[in-house]
């Protein structure tokens, strides 16, 4: 969508409120997906709800790319929305579930890095399309989503179902073969799925091959009972966490970097849109790269020591952004040294993030919470993840105007900086633990975690 409302804007006379929310309506929706994700894959299981995803986001791209104008165009876009909502909160839940505590960084990191080359193929689309006469290249762009959709639809029933919601069923036969597969070991995959069965309260020493789960825990009932009206304390720090780290990862300016990209290029004085849609490309792959490069390090060095150096780059980065856009608009000639600056900070920018704060929020979120509560939970995390998404999204033009876009990313700096504290202080590390003992580094305080790390030689 950033290349292609350079041609929508153009070809169907649409104003700037009209790109706004163009821009800020997918997340929109993606919010009402993400809240129903949740119960639906506790209901049809994880697998299925992938594929409910993948046909949702299906019929939206074919919206999109044969819109004969700006209300059709809109319909897909909330119909993607919803997909997108599924997606975010099924991928990373999926991913978790099914990893080794050694591995489940860098599986759970999957999802961002494949979100992260669908950007860089969207800004290629913008690229390879832009040549094609105007009333078909951006319905292009658009509709060539629906190919990657059908392919996911296949592929998915190619996949195992996670062990822990077999377990939730009562599954435990078909929990121990998808264990088998997954392992290492068959002593690997016995204690594996001991302590999965442990977490969903069936005996330890039942060997049936199905049993009988409580109707709570099969169908997801009184989660949101648990989660609103009375949660644990525990229950109440995971939540803190986890929400307060999908606020940070949008307020800190990802999503007008990512979409805005070439108006914030033009305004550091790049005025040709090839110009612009090559740098734009340029940004796509700097962060496929570094996020393969955080996937590397996810289980060797943690994740917090990840997210303290991402947000500290991110905030640094910011400021250049801030200082050279600065510079630009109290200029009356192209300063070069601005527009390096701008270019240079906006790179760094997307480095530092996709290094930490990016593939981080995914991994960290999906497995702090409880084995009853995390699908629902999660998807309730999504949906501050999409609700500040689209906030930014949609009032980005907005905010610079009232504030200049230097303003902007000063604004966002500072907020980088709250972040900075709320991770140092309440973010744990949690690399290498069982995903059904990761709750109980929230079990004792804010602060325990550290004398219980230390205890431990860690």
């Amino acid at each position: 969508m950033s290349g292609a409302m350079l041609f929508i804007k153009e070809d169907l006379k649409i104003s700037e409120v009209q790109v706004e929310v163009l821009a800020g309506i997918l997340n929109f929706c993606a919010l009402a997906g993400s809240l129903t994700a949740g119960r639906v894959s506790d209901w049809i299981g994880r697998r299925y709800t992938i594929v409910l995803a993948s046909i949702i986001f299906l019929v939206g791209s074919l919206l999109m790319g044969f819109a004969p104008d700006y209300s059709i165009l809109i319909s897909g876009r909330c119909i993607a929305g919803i997909g997108v909502g599924y997606a975010l909160m099924i991928a990373p839940v999926y991913s978790a579930e099914i990893s080794s505590p050694s591995h489940r960084g860098v599986l759970t990191s999957l999802p961002e890095i494949c979100i992260s080359l669908g950007i860089l193929l969207g800004y290629l689309a913008n690229w390879a399309f832009a040549k094609l006469p105007l009333i078909y290249g951006w319905r292009v762009m658009l509709g060539i989503c629906a190919v990657p959709s059908l392919f996911l639809i296949f592929g998915v029933f190619f996949m195992p179902e996670s062990p822990r919601w077999l377990v939730l069923q009562g599954r435990l036969a078909d929990a121990r073969g998808v264990m088998r597969k997954v392992s290492d070991s068959e002593d690997e995959a016995e204690e594996r799925l001991q302590g999965i069965k442990a977490a969903a309260g069936i005996d330890a020493g039942c060997n049936d091959d199905v049993v009988h789960a409580m109707r709570s825990l099969k169908g997801g009932k009184g989660v949101w009972k648990e989660i609103f009206l009375h949660p644990t304390p525990t229950v109440k720090r995971i939540l803190f966490v986890a929400i307060g780290m999908h606020f940070l990862q949008h307020v800190t300016g990802i999503e007008a970097i990512v979409l805005y990209s070439p108006r914030i290029f033009k305004a550091s004085g790049i005025d040709s849109k090839e110009k612009l849609l090559v740098v734009t490309v340029g940004v796509g792959f700097t962060k496929v790269l570094f996020i393969l490069v955080a996937t590397c390090l996810l289980d060797r060095i943690g994740r917090r020591p990840l997210l303290l150096v991402s947000i500290s780059g991110m905030v640094a980065s910011l400021c250049f952004v801030g200082v050279g856009l600065s510079a630009v608009s109290h200029s009356q000639e192209k300063t070069s040294w601005a527009v390096g600056l701008c270019v240079t900070g906006v790179f760094s920018f997307i480095s530092f993030f996709s290094i930490g704060l990016g593939p981080v929020t995914w991994v960290y979120t999906s497995e702090i919470y409880p084995l009853r509560l995390r699908a629902q939970a999660a998807s309730l995390g999504v949906a501050v993840n999409r609700l500040t998404n689209a906030s930014m999204a949609t009032s980005f033009i907005s905010l610079y105007q009232a504030v200049t876009i230097a303003g902007a990313f000063f604004l966002f700096a500072g907020n980088a900086l709250v972040a900075v504290f709320f991770f140092y202080f309440l973010c744990p590390e949690t690399r290498g633990r069982p995903l059904e003992e990761v709750e109980k580094v929230f079990a004792h305080g804010w602060f325990q975690w550290k004398k219980e790390r230390n205890s431990e030689g860690k």
